[in-house]
């Protein structure tokens, strides 16, 4: 029992032993775990903070949500509104454009009938008084010129001296503001025609160099008096000399210079006197707009094309001035056809609207691009007859080419293809303009097979020559006509402004009216009949 007790006393020891070391490690984790309950405690309560300041924000953001919201929606109540009053004003504008152009007809219609007599007899003061001191200024200087003659036969001064006086004389007039530009030009060519009729009775051969070089000058072609004073002797230099002497004695570097310069040495050459050469390149200008391409005024002027050029013009030509466009070609084309028809008539083509009321094809080919608008004002057109300037339209094109169609008319007028109803009007009223039997060959050739449409964005490449043809082009004449733009035959070239053009002019404007050229023949007559209505 002793053994026993002792047993269990050490047993007794050994638990209480172990229990002081647990108690002893239990304290140290309780001791730990309150650390980590106070660390808790103080996340939680930054924590806390955080949460509050961020539902602070939270419910900031939301009040400005809201505020942003009935912000939108006020902005779209107010779009809504701007779109109804847009569509209101664009509905009222429309309607007022309708009144308007109704309103500019009837003005155009109140202009017409209560206008004329006043604008002629304004007019016709404002004549009345330029003759007067027309008149006035050329009774001065026929009393000046008497001075000057009773000089010139006391002194025996040579002619040469007589045309630097006039020219003198020509020259204080141009200083006068008060006498029109037109009747100087009228009156200084007057004066140079004086001397220039001897001029002409000798042959251009043995004329000297100051005749030589006044001519030039008066010819348009005065920018190369300077060098044609170092290198011409007389008149048989430019008749003996070659395109490439004129570029380089005489710095003529502009090709339609020297072609300018070619046809008249030949007019001299052949002594055939024509029509054309009566049109100088100021006509050509005015020219240009009545046919509706007032756009290549400044290349013309710089190029001094005259009448006698436009009677000879090819593609390459107008390609060297700038005009590229295929339908302004064909406009350029029919326009010299109609001169052609008309024997260079300056005055063939009609700008304003005649007595007549239901115009003939033969009438219409002569009209402008300014008539052509004013009839499309007739036809209630009027609001897009504006977009015809520039567009090269005129009666001339209208009639005689046959790709010109309606279609065409509309493309250049910018009448939307959705707007039917208004098409069909326009090709109503351009089938009674040109009439039954054009409207019917216009039809067939546009049905025929490999028919191209006429566009407006079509455009003229020049001619790319062979390796093979470039042999040949030293052997060409110099009045071949296959490359003019409106090609005639040699006989009508001899009799121009004399005889009708034959059938190969017509046929080389318009191949599908080739068999009824004759038809178009009269056009010049009748024109020479009825006379210009302007």
């Amino acid at each position: 029992s002793t053994e026993k007790t002792e047993v269990y006393l050490t047993s007794i020891l050994k638990v209480n032993l172990h229990s002081n070391a647990n108690s002893e490690s239990y304290q140290e984790r309780l001791s730990r775990l309150e650390g980590d309950k106070e660390s808790l405690i103080l996340q939680v309560s930054v924590l806390t903070d955080q949460v509050e300041a961020q539902g602070v924000k939270i419910s900031d953001l939301q009040s400005s949500l809201v505020e942003h919201q009935h912000k939108l929606n006020s902005t779209e109540e107010m779009l809504q509104q701007e779109l109804l009053h847009r569509t209101s004003l664009e509905s009222q504008k429309l309607s007022l454009m309708g009144e308007v152009s109704y309103l500019k007809l009837k003005l155009a219609d109140m202009e017409g009938k209560q206008g004329h007599g006043a604008e002629r007899q304004h007019k016709a003061e404002g004549l009345f008084k330029e003759l007067k001191i027309l008149k006035d200024k050329v009774e001065h200087l026929e009393d000046q010129k008497l001075q000057y003659e009773k000089k010139l036969k006391a002194t025996k001064v040579t002619n040469n001296e007589d045309k630097n006086v006039l020219t003198c004389m020509v020259c204080k007039l141009c200083n006068a503001p008060s006498v029109p530009r037109f009747h100087l030009l009228s009156f200084s060519n007057f004066l140079f025609s004086v001397f220039l009729v001897s001029d002409m009775n000798i042959p251009f051969s043995q004329w000297t160099k100051e005749q030589v070089c006044s001519w030039l000058e008066d010819y348009g072609l005065g920018q190369y008096v300077s060098l044609s004073r170092q290198w011409v002797e007389n008149g048989q230099t430019l008749l003996s000399a070659t395109p490439q002497d004129f570029e380089k004695e005489m710095g003529m570097k502009n090709p339609l210079h020297r072609k300018k310069l070619q046809l008249a040495l030949r007019a001299f050459t052949t002594k055939v006197v024509e029509k054309s050469s009566e049109l100088d390149y100021i006509w050509v200008t005015r020219w240009l707009d009545d046919i509706g391409l007032p756009q290549y005024k400044d290349q013309f002027h710089e190029a001094r094309v005259d009448g006698r050029m436009i009677q000879y013009l090819t593609v390459n030509d107008l390609l060297t001035l700038k005009v590229t466009s295929q339908l302004h070609h064909l406009s350029i084309k029919c326009a010299i056809h109609v001169l052609h028809a008309n024997k260079f008539n300056p005055h063939c083509l009609r700008r304003r609207p005649g007595e007549e009321k239901q115009p003939s094809p033969s009438e219409v080919v002569q009209w402008s691009n300014h008539r052509v608008m004013e009839w499309l004002r007739a036809v209630d057109l009027a609001e897009y007859a504006p977009n015809l300037r520039g567009s090269g339209v005129h009666g001339g094109l209208i009639i005689l080419e046959p790709r010109f169609s309606s279609e065409t008319l509309a493309l250049l007028l910018n009448i939307p293809p959705q707007k039917t109803l208004l098409r069909r009007h326009l090709a109503t009223a351009f089938s009674a303009l040109v009439g039954a039997q054009a409207t019917q060959e216009k039809r067939e050739y546009g049905n025929a097979t490999g028919h191209v449409p006429l566009t407006t964005t079509a455009k003229v490449k020049p001619k790319k020559l062979g390796f093979t043809q470039f042999s040949h082009l030293r052997k060409r004449k110099p009045d071949e006509s296959a490359d003019y733009i409106c090609p005639i035959d040699s006989a009508a070239l001899a009799l121009n402004g004399v005889s009708r053009l034959s059938s190969s002019a017509h046929r080389g404007l318009s191949p599908s009216l080739d068999r009824h050229a004759d038809r178009w023949e009269h056009v010049g007559t009748k024109a020479q009949t009825n006379g210009p209505k302007q």
